[in-house]
């Protein structure tokens, strides 16, 4: 592999993945010492799931390209399912993740273009 067919890997880490990395590793300094249980904590864990979940809500509901082909109810069904199996598996996020993929995958295959 050329330099020029690397380029656009090298453009990823060095604008995508380090400028992210570089907070992460202040964040782990920062809350060293913070009680898990703390206001503080619970209120960022909180403000952080909401935009995990309004991103999530987003992309099923208001999507566009290859994602769009596949059917509204496919898309709320593998969330849906996803979402049961994290609960029945004890709140395993593999487990999860897993079973919602495999869903979407089963429904794009049967009901997408």
């Amino acid at each position: 592999m050329t330099l020029a067919e690397l380029g656009p890997y090298l453009a990823l880490i060095l604008v995508g993945f380090l400028p992210n990395e570089v907070w992460r590793v202040m964040g782990i300094a920062v809350v060293r010492g913070l009680d898990e249980n703390s206001q503080i904590i619970v209120w960022v864990r909180a403000v952080a799931t909401a935009i995990l979940a309004g991103v999530m809500a987003q992309l099923i509901m208001t999507t566009s390209g290859a994602l769009a082909a596949i059917p509204l109810f496919v898309r709320v069904g593998a969330a849906a399912i996803g979402f049961a199996a994290f609960m029945a598996a004890r709140k395993s996020v593999f487990v999860g993740v897993l079973v919602g993929e495999l869903v979407f995958l089963a429904g794009a295959w049967m009901y997408g273009p």
